[in-house]
């Protein structure tokens, strides 16, 4: 297994060099005339959802006596969470959400209020995912574990051989191990990628356990407290949430990047990736085919990927049109550009967990 200790750097390319800097004029200038009239949508969304999430929670502690109406109101606090992680946690980490840095800043804190440590989540995804898509060793989205292989090189070990078959039941608590477990070994384990990239200052630590703490309190606690219902019954509310919340979550997740189509590219011991930076977006992401007033107004556009690893500075509400310019420049440039239904890419996921359930290279015959 070849974990890169070199960090990981693109190959040089005048030429796509070129083609990404005219692509990035024509993006800019088509956002720069969509602007004004996009805003006001960017504006409801920062509104909207999180009174959605506390309103909800807010019923939830008034009528939830009837666990029928408990129950109800934590299934739509698990679509509300992933909707404002999607429309405006994900967008105020890469300064979008706003034009003001602190409000950007301030509006990440909602992670931490939804049970996530924003922090390290920070570091997760904009200094090693977007940096590194699908590199082992550096994209803290697919970590290499014992009872995950991911990478086709990664190592394999006996369990490996039947991932396609528990790690779908496994997903449903996706979001279990990134609250309660996944940040604190991000926290305490000396071996993360994180380290790789970053150091922990004291309060952070601080912040860390305060905002926890305060989630579970309110989530599973705070039903027990004002409806007096049984602790049963809240931590059942509780798992519906966070089952609900993952699997809406995965969807967004597994179609882009984790499937036999796209490109898990190796480093060398130097830390060469054998593509240049733009290139590298194209083979290791696909898009997602389904484009409806779901995805667009609900669910941040997650189907045009490619946009966002391509513009990551730039809001998903700008992405139906800028999608159709990369697909444009892909026809004239011959760009390997993907796109899939998300049946597919479901399909194409679990491909790939049946290729790297074993240790022969099943992978490479897929592409």
């Amino acid at each position: 297994m070849n974990q890169t200790i070199s960090k990981p750097s693109f190959q040089k390319s005048e030429t796509w060099g070129r083609v990404f800097l005219e692509l990035k004029q024509e993006v800019h200038d088509k956002v720069g005339r969509l602007e004004p009239g996009r805003r006001q949508l960017i504006t409801l969304k920062a509104i909207f959802f999180p009174l959605a999430y506390f309103g909800t929670y807010l019923i939830a502690l008034l009528y939830g006596s009837s666990e029928t109406v408990l129950y109800s109101c934590y299934f739509l606090l698990g679509i509300f969470l992933v909707l404002n992680f999607l429309n405006l946690i994900h967008e105020a980490v890469h300064q979008t959400l706003f034009k003001r840095k602190w409000l950007n800043n301030g509006y990440v804190y909602l992670l931490d209020l939804m049970g996530a440590n924003s922090f390290i989540w920070k570091i997760r995804h904009t200094r090693l995912h977007h940096n590194y898509p699908n590199v082992m060793g550096w994209d803290s989205d697919f970590e290499q574990s014992a009872v995950a292989r991911v990478f086709p090189t990664g190592t394999f070990s006996l369990i490996h051989k039947y991932q396609h078959l528990y790690l779908p039941v496994m997903y449903p608590f996706y979001l279990l191990n990134w609250l309660l477990v996944r940040d604190f070994i991000d926290f305490f384990g000396n071996n993360r990628l994180v380290r790789k990239v970053t150091s922990i200052d004291k309060v952070e630590y601080l912040k860390l356990f305060v905002f926890k703490g305060f989630f579970i309190f309110y989530t599973v606690f705070m039903p027990v407290l004002v409806l007096d219902v049984s602790m049963y019954t809240a931590i059942t509310a509780f798992l519906i949430l966070i089952f609900t919340a993952s699997i809406l979550s995965l969807l967004v997740l597994l179609s882009p990047h984790a499937n036999v189509f796209n490109e898990f590219p190796e480093a060398g011991d130097d830390g060469a990736l054998p593509y240049p930076w733009f290139m590298h977006q194209f083979v290791t992401t696909n898009d997602v085919k389904e484009d409806n007033w779901f995805t667009r107004y609900f669910m941040g556009c997650f189907n045009f990927h490619i946009a966002h690893h391509l513009f990551p500075n730039v809001n998903h509400v700008y992405y139906p049109e800028v999608t159709d310019i990369i697909k444009r420049f892909a026809d004239k440039h011959q760009l390997p550009y993907k796109q899939f239904s998300l049946t597919t890419s479901l399909r194409n996921h679990y491909a790939l967990l049946k290729a790297n359930a074993s240790v022969e290279n099943i992978f490479e015959e897929t592409m």
